[in-house]
């Protein structure tokens, strides 16, 4: 009874201004003309409706037009829920977000019942599946998916270097008949199946054959330098046998065979005399020899691949291999001793005695150091000697312990890094990082000092790349 008074006092007022209204309006259609009225009516109603709403509570028609309006909000909701959204690249935070979140769809049931049938959207099983592997499978799971280069890469890169090796042994020969060179090899790990992220270097070794009744060896110890890594060949018996007597008397300096200057020489028949486009259009390839490089470097592009090649004059006596790579510095007499050789053959022969799993250990380390911005002053030549001098304290190396060797091996290195001495593993006076400056050490040690703890994002950040 009381709603049923309250609407038709309502009606009663609403008849009285509406009455107030016209006449209003009326007497403003004389007095402003048709359009002013039109502006004046608008505006009335406009103030009508206004404290209509301020002062009247919703009527069934407007509580249903307002359920309405709501529902078709959800639909138009659900709607855009439906909508498939382009996948992204997530965070390690996002990724724990949406793992830890307990809902992140609407379910299929609510879908339908707002007449939208949706596909549930399920979380991406790579990002579930990364956080919930264990530091030995992600080892493992970088090695696979970052660090193995495909056969089909190895073998195109092999038989493009094969090719080009050959024809500049067959120019040499044409070039400098009088000196003996022997035959040249492909060296490094791309031959050796130790090559990591992608096959684009490899060595082209130049054997340099001596009279070994004219040339004797100065073990590092006994020259200037005292530094037992760099060789000396010094030219002997001049007094039976002068100058000339020899083919590479031409190179002597001082009495001293100089490695600088056989690589001065053999740097401007690289660049000047050999006609490499000639060579590239029958290679169908295109190979530019590098112009400024202290080392005697060639650059080959064939298609989408990369290769940097890298001609190493070197000369053999016994077990040495003395490569004609000098340090930097004033003394240009000096020939680098090897010992890539013996380290390949020494970790291949360890893990084939308790199949070990030290060469996929040596490939994962590489990988990180490859292309980080501090750690790319690590050699492979670094990382196996840690290697082996690892394997003299650890007896397991099955790939079941690799997420623990590979710990243990920052670990040694950071110890190396501290001291700034890493003992060659095959004449421990010799000292690996020698020519490393101490900023150079010092960032290394910084940056595998804050990996120990967390050593899965040395190689996480480099996957997220």
């Amino acid at each position: 009874m009381a709603d049923l008074v309250h609407k038709r006092g309502k009606r009663q007022d609403d008849n009285g201004l509406g009455g107030a209204v016209d006449f209003l309006l009326a007497n403003a259609r004389l007095v402003l003309g048709l359009g002013g009225a039109a502006v004046l009516a608008i505006a009335t109603l406009v103030v009508k409706r206004l404290i209509d709403r301020a002062t009247s509570s919703p009527d069934e028609d407007d509580t249903k037009a307002e359920q309405k309006s709501i529902e078709e909000s959800w639909q138009d909701l659900s709607l855009i829920k439906a909508v498939p959204k382009p996948p992204k690249k997530q965070s390690r935070a996002d990724l724990s977000e949406s793992l830890l979140s307990p809902s992140g769809t609407l379910p299929a049931q609510a879908a339908e019942t707002h007449g939208h049938p949706t596909s549930l959207e399920t979380p991406q099983v790579e990002s579930r599946t990364l956080l919930c592997l264990t530091f030995q499978e992600k080892l493992l799971s970088y090695y696979r998916n970052h660090v193995t280069i495909p056969e089909s890469d190895v073998a195109l890169g092999k038989q493009l270097a094969k090719d080009i090796c050959i024809e500049l042994q067959s120019f040499l020969q044409n070039k400098c008949p009088e000196l003996p060179f022997g035959s040249m090899f492909l060296s490094g790990s791309l031959c050796d199946d130790l090559q990591v992220v992608a096959a684009d270097h490899v060595c082209f070794m130049l054997p340099l054959v001596f009279e070994t009744t004219l040339w004797s060896l100065i073990p590092g110890e006994d020259t200037i330098v005292k530094d037992p890594q760099f060789w000396m060949i010094r030219r002997t018996d001049l007094e039976y046998f002068p100058r000339g007597s020899s083919p590479w008397d031409r190179f002597i300096v001082g009495r001293y065979l100089s490695s600088n200057v056989i690589n001065e020489a053999l740097h401007k028949m690289l660049v000047a005399s050999v006609n490499w486009p000639a060579i590239g259009s029958m290679l169908e390839c295109l190979i530019r020899p590098v112009m400024a490089s202290e080392e005697l470097k060639l650059e080959v592009t064939h298609y989408e691949t990369q290769l940097n090649i890298t001609l190493c004059p070197v000369t053999e006596a016994g077990d040495k291999v003395l490569l004609a790579k000098p340090p930097k510095g004033l003394v240009e007499n000096l020939w680098r001793q090897s010992f890539y050789r013996s380290e390949v053959s020494k970790l291949k022969d360890l893990d084939a005695a308790d199949s070990g799993a030290r060469q996929c250990c040596l490939k994962i380390l590489k990988g990180v150091c490859k292309n980080h911005p501090f750690l790319s002053k690590l050699t492979g030549s670094h990382l196996t000697h840690v290697l082996l001098h690892l394997s003299e304290t650890e007896s397991d190396w099955a790939e079941e312990a690799l997420a623990a060797r590979f710990q243990h091996v920052l670990e040694a290195l950071v110890g190396y890094l501290e001291t700034g001495f890493l003992p060659c593993y095959f004449n421990s006076q010799i000292n690996l990082f020698c020519e490393l400056l101490e900023e150079e050490i010092d960032e290394m040690g910084y940056a595998l000092y804050s990996a120990v703890s967390q050593p899965d994002l040395l190689f996480l950040q480099q996957a997220d790349k």
